[in-house]
């Protein structure tokens, strides 16, 4: 159960945030910032995070547990499996394009979900916060693309 009041739950938050790269930039007092635009939802083994063509809403945090993307129905070949620390759906904060793949719980797991309207929230209201996110996350997308370019592709 998730008690919003809890210190200890927030600072073991912000240490995983401060682990990724994404956040790296980011002064704790920004972090704190951050995570005050996200929530942390919890979901169990086999249950379906988003699905394949649906609208990208949201960028997820793997906080605890295991998540799989795969093509829809093909949860037995996963294209990636992601674990804590990982995150995904990330172009969602870009664009309102379909997914194109389906995230689903490998098992029992607890996510950290900022919604698109919260990240274009966070741009309007800490501008220099969000340009930093974006910042990383562009170099996140850079380096993705190099990687399918040198190796085709691969893992989320």
């Amino acid at each position: 159960m998730l008690h919003i009041f809890d210190n200890r739950n927030i600072a073991d938050r912000l240490r995983e945030l401060k682990k990724m790269s994404l956040f790296a930039d980011l002064k704790r007092r920004e972090l704190r910032v951050v995570d005050g635009f996200m929530h942390q939802r919890n979901y169990l083994g086999d249950e379906v995070i988003f699905d394949e063509g649906e609208q990208g809403e949201a960028f997820y945090i793997v906080l605890e547990g295991k998540v799989l993307i795969c093509r829809e129905g093909q949860a037995a070949t996963p294209i990636a499996t992601l674990e804590s620390g990982n995150f995904f759906g990330e172009l969602a904060l870009l664009d309102d394009a379909p997914r194109s793949a389906q995230a689903r719980a490998a098992e029992n797991c607890t996510l950290l979900v900022l919604f698109r309207g919260e990240f274009l929230g966070l741009m309007q209201s800490h501008g220099l916060i969000a340009s930093k996110i974006a910042m990383q996350l562009a170099r996140h997308l850079g380096a993705r693309l190099r990687a399918m370019a040198r190796n085709g592709p691969g893992p989320l």
